[in-house]
């Protein structure tokens, strides 16, 4: 069903579409950071919950494109049609429901997740939420349309627009902040505005005629619970998966604040890295999504498995070729960071462990469950994959970071054990044909 010229024209947007997210984050850091120490915190508490949010959003979006996919591997154009409708409606309605709790409750919300903060820093928060969480729909909006774009295996376009909304907040942002000199709301403003751009400009493009997916009406839309209630048995799941997975990064992260300033300015450091280092692997595993889908949809089981193992050799030899080259040049990229000794210490330490570990593991336990998902297995990989958090990488960080004195680095130790724990669940679970039964759609 896809030959290596389709499986790359899928993968290789997605990876440039990766490697722009992690690139403007870090430079959006940089430009607010220009403000103020409190403006940074500030939008670093509100940055912590929107990624929650996000997740969520993308999540229920994957719901969507697993279900349109497999309507597609079965030429149901018709009903892969109705299902996108299905999936901008119910993400919609739900990220308006979430946008107006921002709204009303934001103070309330930063007071009980992070308890008391400096009262600057919480001013800051407050206004980078209530402006932001004003986009949650149109995020909310983009994501599930660029789900479905990839679910035609057409991931250029969510590249493209990616690009757009990312030069048009990075543009705002020079404007606002250094020209205008307006802070805090300088930040928010352009993320507002480029969200916006974003989800219109790609809602106007899926009425195109041509397009295997599309809308033919703004107007003619209604709520079908059976088809909502499809795209959920994959949402809910992996939007539980993606959110227990942000809480226990906050609860680790509390954890690393116990370590001292040198541990936590590693941390950052060596996560700004960890982003980079897993890029090729997260974009071959959201073309999984695609390829895996359209397979089981059509009922070719065996294409799905040998795909998957196919792309699983891509998603090794593109991480073994860039942590290599990370690793090799970790003592140079880590002095443009101006660290002291100690924190470039620990932050090589904590840089080698992760950069060797995506190398060995990384791919079969965040990769390879995007094939189960894809089949509508999603609730085995939330089971899984809750646990082994809960479990390994927030229980062992106690135990290696505090009762034996490990430090951060113990936290990190900790991360990789709950690496081998999900993957070798995933591996058994690929290997057998209990993942292959559950699709959402009966041939």
């Amino acid at each position: 069903m896809f030959t290596n010229q389709k499986l790359k024209q899928l993968i290789i947007p997605l990876v440039i579409e990766q490697i722009l997210a992690v690139l403007v984050g870090m430079a959006d850091i940089m430009m607010v950071s220009s403000v103020s120490e409190a403006a940074v915190s500030g939008v670093s508490l509100v940055d912590s919950i929107s990624i929650l949010i996000i997740n969520i959003f993308a999540a229920l979006a994957t719901g969507g494109a697993v279900v349109a996919a497999q309507y597609l591997g079965r030429r149901e154009e018709e009903q892969a049609c109705f299902s996108a409708k299905q999936l901008i409606l119910c993400t919609t309605a739900i990220s308006a429901v979430i946008m107006v709790m921002f709204l009303i409750f934001g103070r309330q919300l930063i007071a009980l997740i992070f308890g008391k903060v400096d009262p600057e820093v919480l001013a800051s928060a407050q206004t980078y939420l209530f402006i932001t969480s004003m986009s949650y729909p149109f995020i909310a909006l983009y994501n599930s349309c660029a789900a479905l774009y990839r679910a035609m295996g057409n991931s250029r376009i969510s590249m493209v627009t990616s690009l757009i909304m990312n030069s048009l907040n990075i543009v705002g942002n020079a404007i606002l902040i250094y020209g205008l000199g307006m802070g805090v709301e300088g930040a928010a403003i352009p993320t507002l505005i480029s969200r916006i751009v974003c989800a219109v400009l790609i809602v106007v493009m899926l009425r195109h005629r041509q397009d295997q997916i599309r809308l033919d009406s703004y107007f003619h839309l209604g709520f079908d619970w059976t088809m909502i209630k499809r795209i959920l048995q994959i949402g809910i799941p992996n939007g539980l998966e993606n959110g227990m997975f942000q809480i226990g990064k906050i609860l680790v992260q509390s954890l690393v604040a116990m370590f001292g300033t040198a541990s936590i300015a590693a941390n950052a450091v060596a996560n700004n890295f960890a982003s980079m280092e897993v890029i090729p692997a997260a974009a071959i595993g959201l073309g999984l999504v695609t390829v895996v889908g359209q397979c089981v949809g059509a009922g070719k089981i065996e294409e799905a498995r040998y795909y998957t193992k196919k792309l699983m050799k891509w998603a090794y030899m593109a991480s073994i070729a860039l942590n290599v080259c990370i690793l090799l040049g970790a003592n140079v990229l880590l002095k443009l960071y101006n660290l002291s000794p100690e924190t470039l210490d620990i932050a090589f330490k904590l840089l080698f462990i992760h950069g060797f570990f995506v190398m060995v593991i990384w791919p079969v336990s965040f990769t390879l469950p995007n094939a189960l998902r894809a089949a509508n297995d999603a609730r085995f990989t939330m089971s899984v994959s809750i646990a082994s958090m809960w479990i390994c990488r927030i229980g062992l960080s106690y135990v290696f970071g505090l009762v034996f004195e490990l430090g951060v680095v113990g936290v990190w130790l900790a991360m990789i054990c709950d690496w081998f724990v999900r993957s070798a669940f995933f591996a058994v679970r690929f290997r057998g044909d209990r993942w292959t039964r559950r699709r959402l759609i009966e041939g």
